[in-house]
């Protein structure tokens, strides 16, 4: 908790062309974390002025803060400058994303900012604790975008137990208070929500997409390798269908080559990026959409203080249902 400075052991998930300013400034006034992707923000000067921005709101606030999430791999041709930017504005903290996260880390500690590193493994977590990150986000099975493979009640203790030391955030499936207060039993320090939080009014997407949180379940969601080359979890709607779940062996090959890797994984990436965009759009019939599987648990569209709020009061009246059951 106090590594973030939070009221509220909450990370809003960094969603691709979902999490926007209105959210993250909505979770900072509501005591929890605030992200968002810096891929979000592309065009020039844009990332900039929203950091200076949030800066100014942030002064304005003693119970949240807001993170970047940047996403460390040489596909990404704005790293390094989104990177500069955000050490400019002296950014909170940070979460990385698909790479090595040593830059990123040196940058962020040269002023006094933390980084959370995304790990789906004991070895991707073993790597970013030696070059120094201040925390891990244990990315679970049925997470939305890009999940891991192991369930939560493995995941997360394991990495408690490797890692003691370290700030740990559970990701993946999370919805309720209920499911937050399982994770915190496992031995998380705090939880990383996105999926509740498409459903939320501040979330600038379609009213389609937002109602496809509510109208879809569990076993609507599904490992797609084709928008960005690494498995992505999205919603099986008859558009994501048509695209498909596997590459082709021609592009496993070109994936795979060293000579065509990073430029061919950079195609793909923003052949699905623009894919992505086109379905949050109002009046898109594209609709691919990423999801996670706890679309099973989300019921409403709301703000998110409401969220918040349901959050905590499910949190503490399940932390007091545990202290009487007969064990």
């Amino acid at each position: 908790m106090n590594l973030l400075n939070i009221q509220h052991p909450i990370i809003q998930a960094p969603m691709f062309l979902v999490s926007n300013e209105a959210m993250v400034k909505a979770a900072m006034d509501n005591g929890i974390a605030g992200t968002f992707p810096s891929l979000n923000f592309r065009k020039e000067g844009e990332l900039k002025a929203l950091l200076e921005r949030l800066n100014q709101h942030l002064a304005s606030t003693s119970n949240g803060t807001y993170g970047v999430n940047l996403i460390v791999q040489k596909t990404n041709p704005l790293y390094v400058k989104h990177l500069q930017d955000c050490v400019q504005a002296k950014v909170p903290f940070y979460i990385t994303s698909l790479g090595n996260p040593q830059q990123v880390i040196e940058a962020a500690h040269s002023y006094g900012g933390k980084v959370l590193c995304d790990v789906t493994n004991l070895q991707h977590a073993e790597k970013a604790a030696k070059v120094g990150c201040d925390g891990f986000i244990a990315v679970c099975a049925g997470a939305g975008g890009h999940a891991g493979p192991y369930p939560m009640h493995v995941l997360v203790p394991a990495l408690q137990k490797a890692f003691p030391d370290k700030f740990l955030v559970a990701a993946g499936g999370i919805a309720t208070g209920r499911q937050m207060a399982s994770a915190f039993v496992l031995g998380a320090n705090a939880v990383s929500i996105g999926t509740r939080f498409i459903a939320s009014a501040e979330a600038g997407v379609s009213d389609d997409y937002k109602q496809a949180i509510l109208e879809y379940g569990m076993e609507d969601i599904v490992l797609t390798e084709r928008l960005s080359g690494t498995p992505c979890n999205v919603i099986n709607t008859p558009a994501a269908k048509k695209i498909g779940y596997k590459q082709n062996w021609f592009e496993k090959m070109l994936s795979r080559n060293p000579r065509t890797r990073k430029y061919f994984k950079m195609l793909v990436q923003v052949r699905g990026m623009k894919k992505l965009e086109q379905a949050v759009r109002p009046g898109s019939y594209q609709h691919v959409w990423s999801a996670g599987q706890s679309v099973e648990m989300v019921e409403d569209i709301t703000s998110t203080r409401e969220i918040v709020e349901r959050l905590m009061q499910e949190l503490h009246a399940t932390m007091q249902e545990a202290r009487s059951l007969p064990i």
